[in-house]
């Protein structure tokens, strides 16, 4: 996959724009049904926009190039904007939706306009769910054979995973919404709408702690994945002067930025000169298998038992 693909912010701002349209529409509804689990709706909408707006300031910040201060360059950037945005989730959309739900039981007030309502939830479910249904296609596309939730627990493509966990928890929060204020309106009792707003709450949660969890993991630093270093070992396996591996790290730097060390021995009687060479030879080759690779150091040494000999 090219580079440009790797980093499109399509899916960001496709999101994006659903929100805001979304979070206007609800705002309006809320005010005038007065539902808590609208005004809890309305918050998260507006709270996904901050989060998106959040999510391409990351990946603006992640193209900057390599400089003296960040040799590596800016890759992992994205990442930390895409932790924040799950600790923004959690907090701003999440927490709050439950405190709202529960000052709502503890002051229930009569659920008005209800129409309006759902045909508002309805139509942000449309707009959810298509942009949620754009997401599943474009990691279809990156996972290959890849099962699905798995894919979701090893890519590296945070702003991906993140947009699609703020979308989905929205649709299923909309759905969630939707019956709690249904039930309001046929039972006559507004607790039921207090109860959707937690429900609501306690979905962004789960959410926010599975992406922080993932993020927390690449922003700490995680190894690649590992077709890098089959990669690596095939493309030493093909050298003809390169003998064998003997030791291989990768870490993800960036979506699309992988940095890999190898240690390497070589054949007898090779001389210095046609080590480099070998060497040149072997990062070429590397890149042209995993164009993914930005920084590739190989360190030629002897195995422990030659050592030993």
């Amino acid at each position: 996959m090219s580079s440009s693909e790797d980093h499109s912010t399509s899916h960001i701002v496709q999101s994006l724009l659903a929100n805001l349209a979304i979070a206007a529409g609800k705002g309006v509804v809320a005010f005038l049904t007065g539902s808590g689990a609208l005004l809890a709706e309305t918050l998260h909408s507006a709270a996904d926009c901050g989060n998106q707006l959040l999510l391409l300031l990351g990946v603006n910040r992640a193209r900057k190039k390599p400089d003296a201060s960040h040799p590596l360059g800016y890759g992992r950037s994205l990442y930390f904007w895409s932790f924040l945005v799950a600790l923004l989730l959690f907090s701003g959309g999440g927490v709050f939706s439950i405190y709202e739900g529960i000052h709502k039981l503890g002051h229930p007030e009569p659920v008005e306009k209800v129409h309006l309502g759902l045909g508002i939830l309805g139509f942000s479910l449309l707009l959810e769910g298509g942009a949620t249904l754009s997401n599943i296609r474009e990691m279809n596309k990156r996972r290959g054979q890849k099962p699905f939730f798995q894919y979701l627990k090893d890519t590296k493509d945070s702003d991906l995973v993140v947009v699609f966990g703020e979308n989905a928890a929205a649709s299923l929060g909309l759905i969630l919404a939707s019956l709690a204020l249904t039930a309001a309106w046929l039972t006559h009792d507004p607790k039921w709408d207090a109860i959707g707003s937690i429900a609501i709450g306690l979905v962004l949660v789960a959410v926010a702690v599975f992406l922080a969890v993932e993020i927390m993991s690449l922003l700490i630093g995680e190894s690649a994945d590992p077709e890098v270093e089959v990669a690596v070992r095939q493309t030493v396996a093909a050298h003809p002067k390169i003998d064998r591996v003997l030791h291989v790290i990768t870490v993800q730097q960036g979506p699309g930025e992988v940095l890999v060390c190898v240690k390497v021995s070589f054949y007898d009687g090779v001389t210095t000169n046609e080590v480099c060479a070998a060497i040149n030879e072997f990062e070429a080759s590397l890149r042209n298998r995993r164009s993914d690779v930005r920084w590739c150091f190989v360190e030629p040494d002897i195995p422990r038992t030659a050592q030993v000999a």
